[in-house]
């Protein structure tokens, strides 16, 4: 169950990063890879920078939310012809 609100958190979190960042998405796939490994990205940011180990639903949307747009500004200073 928590492997599925993970992955839900994450396509949540990496959809709504592709459209602030870029103005669109990868597509579902792609925001879903985004937003999960800006999941692992913020909640680890979260806990070093803040202190903030877990919490709810909303805490690890946020942090998944802004690992996701940490890593689309990475994407985009790499690869800058995606948008």
């Amino acid at each position: 169950m928590h492997f599925i609100l993970f992955v839900l958190i994450g396509l949540i979190a990496g959809a709504l990063a592709g459209r602030v960042v870029s103005g669109h998405g990868y597509g579902m796939l792609g925001d879903l890879i985004v937003g999960v490994v800006g999941a692992f990205l913020g909640g680890w940011l979260f806990a070093v920078v803040f202190g903030v180990v877990g919490g709810g639903f909303i805490v690890s949307l946020l942090s998944a939310f802004v690992g996701a747009v940490i890593l689309l500004w990475v994407i985009r200073l790499i690869a800058p012809g995606r948008a």
